[in-house]
């Protein structure tokens, strides 16, 4: 019935507890009742951890359906990007997602971010994380983090500059994922090709030193236990550069790199469509519990 509703035009309650009654007479079954009371208390019941599971789960399925050919090189490219939705004004929503700060207070609704990563082969969600706009957690790189321990070794991640930092590559790298992201813009201009370890024109390696202060959010132990400096390939492709983990350019060809990234708007699609079709834009539900939950509903549907 969640799913129904999350995918009917009339999403409320009502509508959907009526057609569940409508359904039993039809088949002949005694008729429930049409009070919403009894449902919204089940949805409260409902297990968010299932629902994402779930979630997670059917993308695994479609994985091991796809053909070798949709494949980069035979590998699986998951797409990483943020996405914005507002929620219910209720002061729960305000409290655990608060609205913008350019706003005056009680001029705004409720806003939380959203990073997903899709499969590009399937473009089905692999997995996601739920936060506020602002405020502690809510980055996009925080919520990256969350979900990190989902991917695979041997899977590629493929976001733009937001995603270029120390630390991202490094986690990635520690745990066997590739990535291909754009550089980011104040290293970009530091750029320097004839620098580090020529391997082509304008395709070289270099050092990535470790940042010299510990971030708020990681413990010291973490901090000292990473590599004082990573070792990734800088590539021009047009007028963009290109950081990634995949080192030598006979398994990733600098024509192949490029074909990659302009894959990459297949996500901005995907999560632009799945907000569109479904009427994700603004979620319904009044607290921030019933609300995460039903992000998973619709990406489940």
């Amino acid at each position: 019935m969640f799913l129904a509703q999350a995918m009917g035009d009339d999403r409320s309650c009502q509508r959907v507890v009526k057609e569940a009654s409508v359904s039993r007479l039809i088949h002949g079954l005694v008729p429930c009742s049409t009070h919403t009371g009894g449902y919204c208390k089940a949805r409260k019941r409902l297990p968010t951890a299932m629902v994402s599971s779930l979630v997670c789960k059917t993308s695994e399925l479609l994985d091991r359906h796809i053909p070798s050919e949709w494949r980069w090189h035979g590998r699986s490219v998951r797409i990483i990007d943020g996405t914005t939705v507002t929620l219910a004004d209720t002061p729960a929503n305000q409290k655990a997602y608060p609205q913008q700060k350019a706003q005056k207070p009680g001029l705004c609704v409720p806003i939380c971010r959203i990073v997903g990563a899709t499969c590009l082969s399937s473009g089905a969600i692999v997995n996601a994380a739920m936060g506020p706009y602002r405020g502690k957690g809510g980055s996009e790189h925080a919520l990256l983090r969350s979900i990190l321990p989902s991917f695979k070794s041997g899977d590629i991640l493929l976001g733009d500059a937001i995603y270029g930092s120390y630390f991202a590559l490094a986690e990635c790298m520690a745990r066997s994922i590739d990535v291909v992201f754009e550089q980011n813009g104040m290293r970009k201009r530091k750029t320097d090709f004839r620098k580090g370890v020529k391997l082509e024109a304008r395709d070289h390696l270099i050092r990535l030193p470790k940042p010299k202060q510990c971030p708020e959010w990681m413990k010291q132990d973490d901090y000292h236990a990473l590599p004082e400096e990573l070792t990734i390939r800088e590539v021009r492709i047009g007028n963009k550069i290109l950081i990634t983990s995949l080192l030598r350019p006979n398994d990733a060809p600098r024509n192949s790199l490029k074909e990659l990234y302009h894959q990459r708007w297949h996500v901005e699609l995907d999560i632009r469509n799945i907000k569109t079709i479904l009427g994700m834009e603004t979620l319904v539900c009044r607290t921030p519990d019933m609300a995460e939950k039903e992000m998973w509903i619709y990406f489940l549907a």
